[in-house]
């Protein structure tokens, strides 16, 4: 099972500040705090609306994640929080973070190895990895393909928890650079889909997924997207 802490999302800003000292008082906070922030569990609220706070002095679309302690190494995922337009403010962070010993800074949400046996959970939803099914077809834009994920227990009642859960696994399966860069349309639906018989298994989505932008999204399964319930 996936070792994953919440994104905590921020409320978008208008403009970023990539100013150098504005990205330098970001990090002397980090390193000021780097003790606390190491030890850092699920619990930890008081620290991670800390943290959310001084990314938001860079970009308020920021956001991040944390990997386990291993072998007395951390690492922190710096993520643009589905924004493209935000990308920029992820690599000028990076760019200008110090070498921490005990900790190992990323750019953008990766791709997980092993994504047979996790479950997701967002509000009172629980979703199994093993659960979910794709569909995933050529997109109206050049160069992108679209993708409907198949949820169990999705529903447009709570449209904007389903949403999150559903972008999680995306970026999960693919990394969220290239949710960002080669996917076009997004949707969501459930089990009862009349297109769910023509879909696959989550496990598969990487390697479908990356045969299809070797090509250039020109050779994806051509068929009609699901309409999105929202």
């Amino acid at each position: 099972m996936l070792n994953m802490f919440p994104t905590i999302p921020i409320t978008p800003a208008m403009h970023a500040d990539l100013r150098p000292e504005t990205l330098s008082e970001f990090w002397r906070w980090f390193a000021a705090n780097e003790e606390e922030l190491f030890n850092l569990d699920i619990n930890s609220r008081r620290m991670f609306d800390e943290l959310s706070e001084a990314m938001s002095r860079v970009d308020a679309n920021l956001t991040y994640e944390f990997g386990p302690v291993l072998e007395n190494k951390r690492e922190l995922f710096i993520s643009a929080g589905g924004n493209k337009e935000s990308f920029q403010s992820v690599r000028a962070l990076y760019a200008a973070s110090p070498g921490l010993e005990r900790w190992k800074f990323i750019q953008f949400r990766q791709r997980h190895k092993y994504i047979n046996d996790f479950k997701l959970g967002y509000g009172h939803h629980v979703v199994k990895a093993s659960d979910v099914r794709y569909l995933m077809v050529k997109d109206k834009k050049p160069g992108k393909v679209g993708i409907t994920l198949f949820l169990d227990g999705y529903s447009e009642m709570d449209w904007e928890a389903w949403e999150h859960i559903g972008y999680l696994f995306l970026d999960i399966a693919l990394g969220e650079y290239d949710v960002e860069t080669y996917v076009g349309a997004i949707m969501f639906s459930d089990h009862n889909s009349v297109h769910l018989k023509r879909s696959l298994p989550y496990s598969s989505l990487p390697k479908h997924f990356d045969k299809s932008v070797k090509t250039g999204c020109r050779k994806v399964y051509r068929s009609r997207l699901v309409r999105s319930a929202r």
